[in-house]
C-alpha cells in the first residue's frame, strides 16, 4: 500500500515525538481521520467536544509539558472555531501547532461550500509561520518548520492540508532545483547578552538598597538562580500569574502575585523599592511597578522583541533567565543590610494573616475566598493547577499557596473564559499520574466547561491517577463583570446581562459516570475538597458562593471601597449586600496583627 500524505503527516508528528492530537472530525480531514485508522492512532487522536476546547487542550498541554501541543480541526467552521484557543496560545507565549484542512484545490476560488480564506484568517494568529501544503514534495519541511518555529518562538504556527492533498501519494522532495529538503529536531540552546550589558546591570543592582524582582513565566527555568539572586540582593520577589509556580510561597520574601489581582506586600514591595530587576515577564499594567522616576531598573527577557517594554529600563538583558543570572551573580554584592528584607517579610506574613481572616467573614450562603482557602492546605505537592477567567483567578491568585513541584497557570494575557477545565483535562494526557484542579465560575463552567466533562468521562481511564477535580465558584452572576462595571464604570449591576441560571453541575457530573457534589455550607467545604482529592474518578464541586464578596485591588483604601459601594448603592439589587461584604472584607487588613480565627469554618469577624 502506498503512503498518501495523511500518512506522512501522521508519520512525521510521531518522529517529532508528539503523542496526542487534540481535534473535532469534519470531512475536510477525512483523509487525515482514515490515516490514523491506518496508523493505529498514533499519536493519540484526543476527541475534544469543540474544536475551541481542542486548541484549549493542546494550550494546557503545552503550558503543562514543555512540548508543542498540536490540534487539530476541518476546514470552514472548525479551522474558525479552533481561533480563540490559539490566540490564548500566542498571547501567552505558548508554542501550539495547528493542522486544519481545507477544500480541494479544484474548488477553491469558487465560493463553496465551507470555503474560507485561511490563509488569511490565520495570517495574525500564526503570523510567525502559516502554510499551505498544494503538492506532496512540501512536506516534510512545511511539517518541520511549524513545529521547530513553534518550539524556538513559543508561538503559533499552522499548517492548512487541502482535503484531496490528503488523499495523494506522498513524494519526498527531491535533490532538484526548487526543492526543499528538511529534517527534524530544533537543538538546544541558551542564549546570552553581552557581557558588558551584564557589567552594567550588576553595577545597577549593587547599587540599590531597596531591590524588587518581578519574575514572570519565563524565569521558571531558573528557580534556583532567582532564589540565589534574591538572597545576594536582599530582595522581595512578587510574582506575574503566568510565573505563579516559578517559586513556592513558602519562601518569607514572596509577596505573591502582583496587579489587580494581586496581593497588598507585592503593591508596597513596588511602591517602596529603589531597584527593579524584571525577570521573563511581560507584565502589562505599568500603574502596578514604581513610579517611572523612582526605581532604577533591570530586565531579562529572552526575546529581543519584549525587552524594553512596561518601564524605562536603564539595561535591558537579551538572554535567557537561568544562563544570563548565572553570569550575572558573581558580580553581585551580597547586601549586608537586612533591613528592607525585614520589611518585606513582614507584609508578607501581615498579608496572610488578613487572608486567614478574610476567608473567615461570613457570608451568605458561603464565602468565595473560604472555598479556595479551605484548599490551599489541602493540595498535593505534585498537582497541577488552573483557574479560569473571572472572580476565580482573584481567588486562585491570592489564596493557593505554591510549593514542592506544583504548576499553575491560567489564560494570562487574552484571559478569555472558558480554559480552565480543558486546561486541566490536556494537562492529564501530559501528566496523567498527577492530580489536576480547575477553580472556574459558573460562567465559565455553562461556557465551555461542562460539555468538557464529557471529554473527562471518554478518557480518565486511561490515566493512572484518576484525580481531576473541579471546583465551581456558582454565585449565579458574571461576577467579574458586575465588579467591574461597579468599579470602573460606576453602573450598577445590569441583570439582564449579569444574572446567569443556577444549573446542577454536579448532577450533571454524576449523570455521565463522575462523581459530584453540592456545597451550600461553609462547615461542608472542607469535608468536600478531601471527598474529591480522594476520589477514584473525575469529580465535581459545586460550591454556592455569595456574589457581593469582592474582588478588592490590593491597592484600594477602606474609604475609596465604601465611597464606590456608596455611589452605586441606587439601582443596584444588590446594593446592601455590596457594602456590607466590601467593608467586612477590606477591614480585616486594619485589624491587629495578631492571627485571629474563627471558631468555625465561614463565621463572621465583621
Amino acid at each position: 500500500m502506498s503512503t498518501k500524505v495523511s500518512d506522512y503527516v501522521l508519520q512525521r508528528l510521531r518522529e517529532w515525538d508528539v503523542d496526542h492530537v487534540f481535534a473535532y472530525a469534519g470531512d475536510g480531514i477525512n483523509g487525515l481521520l482514515a490515516a490514523w485508522g491506518r496508523a493505529d492512532n498514533k499519536p493519540v487522536f484526543v476527541q475534544a467536544r469543540h474544536e475551541e476546547m481542542a486548541a484549549f487542550e493542546a494550550v494546557g498541554y503545552a503550558k503543562f509539558s514543555g512540548k508543542v501541543g498540536v490540534c487539530a480541526a476541518t476546514s470552514g467552521p472548525g479551522a474558525i472555531h479552533l481561533l480563540n484557543g490559539l490566540y490564548d496560545a500566542k498571547l501567552d507565549h505558548v508554542p501550539v501547532v495547528a493542522i486544519v484542512g481545507q477544500t480541494n484545490r479544484s474548488a477553491m476560488g469558487g465560493s463553496y461550500q465551507q470555503e474560507v480564506d485561511l490563509l488569511s484568517l490565520y495570517k495574525d494568529v500564526a503570523s510567525e509561520f502559516c502554510e499551505m501544503v498544494t503538492v506532496p514534495e512540501q512536506l516534510p519541511n512545511v511539517l518541520d518548520r511549524a513545529m521547530r518555529t513553534a518550539y524556538s518562538r513559543r508561538t503559533v504556527t499552522a499548517v492548512i492540508i487541502p482535503a484531496d492533498v490528503q488523499e495523494l501519494d506522498y513524494s519526498p522532495p527531491t535533490h532538484a532545483f526548487k526543492m526543499v529538503p528538511s529534517s527534524l529536531g530544533v537543538g538546544g540552546y541558551a542564549p546570552l547578552p553581552d557581557p558588558a550589558d551584564v557589567e552594567r546591570a550588576a553595577e545597577v543592582l549593587n547599587a540599590g538598597e531597596k531591590v524588587a524582582i518581578l519574575v514572570g513565566q519565563g524565569a521558571r527555568g531558573a528557580r534556583e538562580q532567582v532564589m540565589e539572586t534574591a538572597e545576594m540582593l536582599g530582595a522581595g520577589v512578587a510574582k506575574a500569574l503566568l510565573g505563579k509556580d516559578v517559586l513556592p510561597d513558602e519562601l518569607p520574601y514572596v509577596t505573591g502575585a502582583i496587579g489587580l489581582l494581586g496581593t497588598r506586600p507585592s503593591y508596597e514591595l513596588m511602591q517602596g523599592c529603589d531597584t527593579l530587576l524584571v525577570i521573563g515577564s511581560s507584565f502589562p499594567y505599568s500603574q502596578f511597578l514604581p513610579e517611572f522616576d523612582q526605581a532604577r531598573a533591570v530586565q531579562i527577557d529572552i526575546d529581543p522583541f519584549m525587552v524594553g517594554l512596561r518601564y524605562p529600563f536603564e539595561v535591558n538583558l537579551v538572554g535567557d533567565a537561568r544562563a544570563t543570572l548565572e553570569r550575572l551573580l558573581p558580580l553581585l554584592k551580597h547586601k549586608k543590610s537586612r533591613k528592607w528584607r525585614g520589611e518585606v517579610e513582614s507584609h508578607v506574613k501581615r498579608w496572610w494573616e488578613v487572608m486567614e481572616r478574610r476567608a473567615a467573614v461570613d457570608a451568605d450562603p458561603i464565602n468565595p475566598e473560604y472555598v479556595v482557602h479551605a484548599l490551599d492546605a489541602l493540595l498535593p505537592d505534585d498537582v497541577i493547577l488552573a483557574a479560569d477567567s473571572g472572580s476565580a483567578a482573584n481567588w486562585y491568585a491570592r489564596h493557593l499557596r505554591m510549593r514542592g513541584s506544583m504548576r499553575g497557570s491560567l489564560s494570562g494575557t487574552l484571559a478569555t473564559m472558558g480554559p480552565g477545565v480543558p486546561y486541566v483535562i490536556g494537562a492529564k494526557f501530559a501528566h496523567p499520574e498527577r492530580p489536576a484542579l480547575a477553580v472556574v465560575g459558573d460562567g465559565a463552567m455553562q461556557m465551555n466547561g461542562m460539555a468538557e466533562l464529557i471529554t473527562a468521562a471518554k478518557y480518565w481511564r486511561e490515566w493512572s491517577d484518576p484525580r481531576l477535580i473541579i471546583g465551581v465558584l456558582n454565585n449565579q452572576d458574571l461576577n467579574q463583570v458586575t465588579w467591574e462595571m461597579r468599579a470602573m464604570s460606576g453602573a450598577p449591576q445590569f441583570e439582564p446581562s449579569q444574572h446567569i441560571p443556577d444549573v446542577p453541575y454536579a448532577d450533571f457530573a454524576r449523570s455521565i459516570g463522575l462523581g459530584g457534589a453540592r456545597i451550600d455550607k461553609p462547615q461542608d467545604v472542607e469535608s468536600a475538597w478531601r471527598q474529591a482529592l480522594a476520589a477514584d474518578r473525575p469529580f465535581v464541586l459545586d460550591f454556592r458562593t455569595d456574589p457581593d464578596v469582592p474582588p478588592i485591588p490590593p491597592h484600594a483604601t477602606l474609604d475609596q471601597i465604601e465611597a464606590a459601594a456608596s455611589a452605586i448603592v441606587h439601582g443596584d439589587s444588590a446594593s446592601a449586600g455590596v457594602l456590607k461584604q466590601g467593608v467586612k472584607a477590606k477591614i480585616q487588613e486594619f485589624l491587629p496583627g495578631t492571627k485571629r480565627r474563627a471558631d468555625r469554618p465561614g463565621a463572621g469577624e465583621g
